[in-house]
């Protein structure tokens, strides 16, 4: 066969390959739903863990036991099963402040409960202002700002001196005095609500209470996209099985490499933000199984360093190649709401933290000058959204004092399919991978 033979055959078998990949690109919607192979994204990152002693190691494994024991909690106190976020680190910077005023039985009662073990206050306020400094700088492609706050009513008692340097170098902290009679007090509150969130938390208190000696407030603020955005156009309208029926959601869908578990109770996915050291984890129950069963079973086996949630032994998180989908949505919860009586203070006293609440028990000396303190009301509003970029989230919790009388580079290798369709309801967290501190938890149900 002559040059010119042979030039113009393989032309044609190139031209054949073009129109044959142009009529498989046209194929039936269902088969553009499953997405072509060669489009997985590998969202297995490498990430540069915070360097936590010993000590705060402990500290972030029992912490995030407190964190598994107030999912449980919340969710029998939700109404009707409906869908929640919350943020119980934002609960133990309120709580870790107070603690730093306390002494006897209500010091040992706090840092029992929130997981500190009697560390002892220094120990504690290292371990806040670790997260408070460490955790905004482990991704330069994620936002995550803790803000902390206190307001005095000038007409009811004034911070100890002490407190005041605690609070401002561990918590970063500036007290500010307030005349709680005048109405801008309400709205300067609220204002900061509003500015350490991002507009996401717009109010936090709907009157102020004159009584109230000391406002302590805290702000987390989340952003990031995912490591690899899902694309609007395979965002498709479909089923969901809700709580009290089948409705149609959007659902976001890509084929990705990630961590993926599997056990009798549920499966599980690790979804990556930015450079991979911040992650939601996305627990979806399997057939015959509820988010019920998935929140109890974490909250009696915890969370273990390196592998997560995992279930049983034996149960670790393996690559897999995922066929993924997931609801975009919105999600805001507020505790004042909740079915429990006295909201967010009686959850608390379910969890076994009663002395800093009792009027008369309470030992809190070291906030204000010449008076012991007590925590009259407690209360968190916390917001997410979550969409083909990524995810935003945000928590303000308030507390008002009274006076008493990392993972490897993956390998190119083979490895085992999922399919992972978030199409009924799940349990989600946001955590730091690389310490395992868990940030925000939430059950998604319906809209």
């Amino acid at each position: 066969m002559n040059m010119k033979k042979k030039f113009f055959l393989l032309s044609a078998i190139m031209l054949s390959g073009v129109i044959l990949s142009s009529l498989l690109s046209c194929s039936s919607s269902e088969e553009i739903e499953q997405l072509e192979p060669k489009q997985v994204v590998n969202m297995l990152g490498e990430s540069k863990p915070i360097q936590l002693t010993q000590e705060q190691s402990v500290f972030v494994n029992d912490n995030n036991q407190f964190t598994l024991n107030f999912l449980k909690a919340v969710n029998k106190a939700e109404q009707n099963g409906q869908s929640f976020i919350y943020s119980p680190l934002s609960i133990t910077y309120v709580l870790g402040m107070v603690n730093d005023a306390a002494t006897g039985q209500t010091e040992q009662e706090l840092e029992q409960v929130m997981g500190f073990h009697q560390g002892g206050i220094k120990a504690v306020n290292d371990y806040c202002k670790k997260l408070i400094d460490g955790l905004p700088k482990v991704d330069d492609k994620v936002t995550l700002n803790i803000a902390n706050a206190l307001f005095v009513n000038k007409n009811r008692g004034t911070l100890q001196q002490q407190y005041q340097q605690d609070m401002k170098q561990y918590y970063d902290a500036q007290a500010e005095n307030l005349d709680f009679k005048l109405p801008s007090t309400l709205k300067t509150i609220n204002d900061w609500a509003s500015d350490h969130t991002n507009g996401m938390i717009p109010t936090i208190l709907d009157k102020i209470d004159e009584k109230v000696v000391t406002y302590l407030l805290n702000a987390i603020y989340f952003k990031a996209d995912w490591a690899s955005k899902f694309e609007a156009k395979n965002t498709e309208e479909e089923k969901f099985t809700a709580t009290n029926g089948t409705i149609k959601l959007p659902l976001m869908h890509q084929n990705v490499l990630i961590q993926y578990l599997k056990n009798e109770d549920y499966s599980a996915i690790e979804i990556p933000y930015g450079n991979g050291l911040w992650k939601m984890t996305v627990m979806l129950p399997e057939e015959g199984k509820t988010t019920d069963d998935i929140i109890e079973r974490i909250g009696q086996l915890g969370f273990l360093e390196g592998n997560g949630f995992c279930g049983t032994m034996g149960d670790t998180y393996m690559a897999h190649e995922v066929d993924l989908k997931l609801p975009r949505f919105e999600t805001s919860s507020d505790t004042d709401k909740l079915t429990l009586k006295g909201g967010l203070v009686a959850l608390l006293q379910q969890l076994g933290i009663n002395l800093v609440f009792n009027q008369s028990l309470s030992e809190v000396p070291n906030m204000c000058e010449k008076e012991n303190m007590y925590i009259s009301m407690m209360r968190q509003k916390a917001k997410i959204k979550v969409n083909e970029e990524g995810s935003e989230a945000a928590a303000v919790t308030i507390g008002g004092a009274n006076c008493t009388a990392f993972t490897p580079n993956p390998q190119p290798v083979e490895y085992p399919k999922a399919i992972f369709h978030a199409n009924r309801p799940f349990v989600y967290t946001i955590s730091e991978a690389s310490s395992g501190v868990i940030v925000f938890v939430g059950k998604f149900s319906r809209e």
